[in-house]
């Protein structure tokens, strides 16, 4: 007990100088030791990778959870050192309810059938989303935790210590400059300032000692770049994959869903206040895309060619209403090689998805390839006659992009 309690009185002096010192230098009534600059530079840079890395964590954290609730409840059952439980994502959560919307509206109606092939896309979508958060939170979540939770802390602690070293190296400073004062004016023995000397000489020791110690940890910050650059490059590609399979999941969607027969859409009306609107199957009819030409109606906007020319008289053929064809019911099937583009109306167009053709009157398309593309009088809407080189067909128009 009695060590107890000289130790507790001896630090409880250590402490009081400390304090001492601290306060006097706040006051600039005493000198302190400053470290080099180099030293400041590796504190500095230390300290902004700490804010940023937390700042990173916590966004992160959000991008992946964007439920404050459940990323408190994570957090605690993290610290219990228990297994969080599996949540289901929001896509699977909208699987389910799609399911069961078309479980009870019919599942054999056309939005019942719609429904249930949301719903399964939207259950990959949700898949998805969960290996990429599993993925992230290992590859860069978790290095990010463990620098803050273990390297950092070490190094707040060894900078502690050095602040310690520092506080009590300019207190024997002072308390040297004190007794060779007291020395100068004869009222003090000369084993007083040796054995202020000899203090000053171990804190100094001490001082250094902690110094290179924290030198050593603060330049390993650059380490510590080195990992989080490569676990940034991992999130990076576990985010690409994660959208890539968004896309392809939705693209197949998309495939699906237009696969429905052209026409069986509700004619949207050409009125200029609803062209916006006209988003039907993914964008304009051809008539707004084709200003001049004739399609869905039986007069054109030009002059026509002879009456004798075969090209004519094909061209000016209307439409069966499933656009499988361009000749009305009970006249022979207009032959593709026998169409000629119109004088004007011909454009560009850039295809944004693949797509297979479903016979040999359609072109099968690759995606980002360019093609001619122009309408015909009678056409559907949704479709259009498309030329690449020495081959045409009927294209939709969804799948694409048409250049100015």
């Amino acid at each position: 007990m009695d060590f107890n309690m000289k130790k507790l009185a001896s630090d409880a002096g250590i402490f009081f100088t400390r304090a001492v010192q601290f306060t006097e230098e706040k006051f600039g009534q005493a000198e302190k030791t400053e470290l080099d600059a180099h030293f400041e530079n590796l504190l500095a840079r230390a300290d902004s990778t700490k804010n940023w890395t937390e700042k990173i964590l916590r966004q992160t954290e959000v991008l992946l959870q964007p439920n404050p609730s459940a990323r408190v409840e994570e957090f605690l059952y993290e610290k219990l050192d228990r297994k969080v439980p599996s949540r289901v994502t929001n896509g699977e959560l909208l699987a389910q309810y799609m399911a069961e919307a078309a479980s009870e509206l019919g599942p054999t109606t056309p939005y019942g059938k719609t429904l249930i092939k949301v719903a399964e896309a939207e259950k990959r979508l949700g898949a998805a989303e969960r290996d990429f958060i599993h993925t992230a939170s290992i590859n860069f979540l978790t290095p990010l935790r463990n620098f803050l939770e273990g390297d950092w802390k070490t190094i707040s602690k060894e900078r502690r210590l050095l602040q310690n070293r520092r506080l009590d190296l300019d207190a024997c400073k002072a308390r040297l400059k004190k007794a060779k004062a007291a020395e100068a004016k004869a009222t003090l023995w000369n084993d007083e300032v040796d054995k202020a000397e000899q203090e000053l000489r171990v804190a100094q020791t001490e001082f250094d000692r902690q110094a290179e110690v924290t030198r050593l940890l603060l330049e390993g910050i650059s380490s510590t770049h080195v990992n989080h650059l490569r676990c940034l490059h991992e999130f990076v590609e576990s985010q690409t994959t994660y959208y890539a399979q968004c896309y392809r999941h939705m693209l197949d969607l998309q495939k699906q869903l237009g696969r429905c027969p052209p026409g069986t859409l509700a004619p949207v009306p050409d009125r200029p206040e609803l062209r916006k609107a006209c988003a039907t199957r993914g964008g304009w009819r051809a008539a707004d895309r084709f200003p001049g030409t004739f399609v869905g109606t039986t007069e054109p906007a030009s002059p026509p060619l002879s009456s004798t020319s075969p090209t004519t008289t094909a061209a000016t053929m209307p439409v069966g209403p499933s656009g499988a064809g361009l000749a009305p019911p009970g006249e022979a099937a207009l032959r593709l090689e026998e169409v000629a583009p119109p004088a004007s109306g011909t454009r560009k167009a850039r295809v944004l998805y693949d797509y297979e053709a479903a016979d040999s009157s359609e072109l099968a398309l690759l995606a980002d390839e360019l093609i001619t593309v122009y309408s015909l009088p009678g056409m559907d809407p949704d479709w259009l006659i498309g030329e690449r080189g020495n081959k045409k067909g009927k294209v939709p128009v969804t799948y694409l992009e048409l250049l100015s």
